[in-house]
């Protein structure tokens, strides 16, 4: 005799609505970027737009959501190199993994900027971003590998910065950032140089 199926809560169906909207949210920023619509997205998770505007009552609130799964993946993708023997192969391997996101990801790229980045949770969530990235990058400091004056922030910036280097060629060329990270990279490596010629920020504000 078989046991009956125990009948799914609200509370999980409502859980399960939400991951199956921010999924297909991710997918339908990262290929259309910020443009796309409620319907588009709606499509794609099978559902109506009513469910949609339940659980995210402005497009802005759904991009908020979005930007803090991603900025919460690359914390989780830093911590994870904390503890790797070589810190400058750590670093580099951190950025390789920011810019190759970033560069699939014409949705992310196009909400640096917007209100959805002035969200306090989305803030905090950069913030926290910026003291892994410290953690890591100090490692490299304290074993001389790259320059003194480079801070975890300025590795955060850079990311963005090294994929739109290579974005007006990115259809073509989609791989060319590999190129001036390598540039990049190799002008962060410790040696003689004069200190940078602007102080660098205090925090990340997107405000």
């Amino acid at each position: 005799m078989t046991t009956p199926r125990a009948a799914r809560s609200p509370r999980s169906d409502a859980l399960r609505n939400r991951r199956r909207l921010l999924s297909a949210a991710a997918e339908a920023f990262a290929d259309h970027g910020t443009e796309v619509t409620i319907a588009e997205i709606a499509r794609r998770a099978g559902v109506g737009k009513g469910t949609v505007f339940r659980h995210f009552p402005t497009k802005e609130d759904l991009e908020t959501a979005i930007m803090d799964e991603l900025i919460g993946g690359l914390v989780a993708d830093g911590q994870g190199l904390m503890d790797a023997a070589d810190p400058a192969a750590a670093l580099l391997e951190f950025m390789t993994i920011g810019i190759e996101r970033l560069a699939g990801d014409r949705g992310l790229c196009e909400a640096i900027g917007r209100p959805s980045l002035r969200q306090a949770a989305v803030q905090d969530g950069v913030n926290h971003l910026c003291d892994v990235v410290e953690a890591l990058t100090d490692r490299a400091r304290r074993q001389g590998v790259i320059r003194l004056d480079i801070t975890g922030q300025d590795i955060v910036l850079l990311l963005a910065g090294v994929r739109q280097t290579a974005a007006p060629l990115a259809a073509t060329q989609p791989q060319l950032w590999r190129r001036y990270l390598a540039l990049v990279f190799e002008g962060m490596r410790a040696r003689d140089a004069p200190t940078l010629p602007y102080p660098l920020p205090n925090r990340l504000d997107f405000g």
